[in-house]
């Protein structure tokens, strides 16, 4: 790792940190003040819920939405929150090794001393740390607005929305990794930035096919999103252990491979 190159490329992307984060964790904030206004109608909610196919509840998360888990979870963790990470994690990836090829820059770095392992390196931890830095915003954010905004009795326990946000930090590990490893193969930004946004979007819609009908069932098991399940989480219905080793080992892997690659190949410059 590159010190100086680390600090530069986090205040080159600082922008984007606080504009994410702090987008995350307003929305929770939001979604949270406005459980009070579910749960005086919980009744009519419940009739609502009750006419949707079990297997649409099932992949939108439906099943439980008058708890505030089940609320936060459905409404936010399984909705919004991918969708935030997921831009968040594709772009930047994309931003940080293929953008900088596209353009030239990356021949002022390699003219440097620092070598091509570092420079690789180090991107990937620009990335690692805004990811953990929009998801800690989000989990700050959360814990904040159920203490102040909703009664104790129904909001979500620290233990159990630090396991939500957890998990949810791993997933996109592992979409930063496989989108940093696109990265460090294209020379073209927006290749770059097309290929790993269609990965997104195929393992995202497979998740949801499986959950949506049985027959598809199977596709899930060729997903890393199956392995991100904040409702059940939060129902206290899901073991987080192995699902969480297996998303780390997915994300060592992918962000390892992409510094291989980055170091061997040769690049238009």
């Amino acid at each position: 790792m590159n010190i100086s190159l680390f600090n530069q490329m986090v205040k080159l992307n600082m922008k984007n940190f606080l504009s994410f984060g702090f987008g995350s964790a307003l929305y929770v904030v939001l979604m949270t003040s406005l459980y009070p206004l579910f749960a005086e109608n919980a009744e009519a909610i419940n009739e609502l819920i009750r006419i949707i196919p079990e297997t649409l509840k099932n992949a939108l998360g439906f099943d439980s939405l008058t708890s505030y888990g089940g609320f936060i979870s459905a409404e936010y963790f399984g909705l919004f929150f991918p969708i935030i990470l997921g831009v968040f994690s594709v772009m930047t990836a994309t931003q940080l090794l293929a953008h900088l090829v596209d353009k030239g820059s990356m021949a002022y770095l390699l003219s440097t001393k620092v070598s091509r392992t570092q420079i690789a390196f180090t991107q990937a931890l620009v990335l690692i740390s805004g990811l953990l830095f929009i998801v800690l915003l989000t989990f700050l954010g959360g814990i904040i607005a159920g203490e102040m905004l909703i009664d104790s009795q129904t909001s979500l326990e620290f233990n159990t929305f630090f396991q939500i946000c957890l998990v949810g930090f791993l997933l996109f590990f592992v979409v930063g990794g496989y989108s940093f490893l696109v990265s460090s193969l294209c020379n073209d930004e927006k290749k770059s930035l097309g290929i790993a946004a269609a990965l997104t979007f195929i393992f995202y819609g497979l998740d949801m096919a499986g959950k949506i009908s049985l027959d598809f069932e199977w596709l899930r098991n060729i997903t890393p999103f199956s392995l991100y399940n904040p409702s059940e989480i939060a129902n206290g219905d899901a073991e987080i252990f192995i699902p969480s080793l297996i998303l780390l080992g997915i994300g060592f892997f992918t962000f390892s491979t992409a510094v291989v690659v980055f170091k061997r190949r040769n690049l238009p410059l």
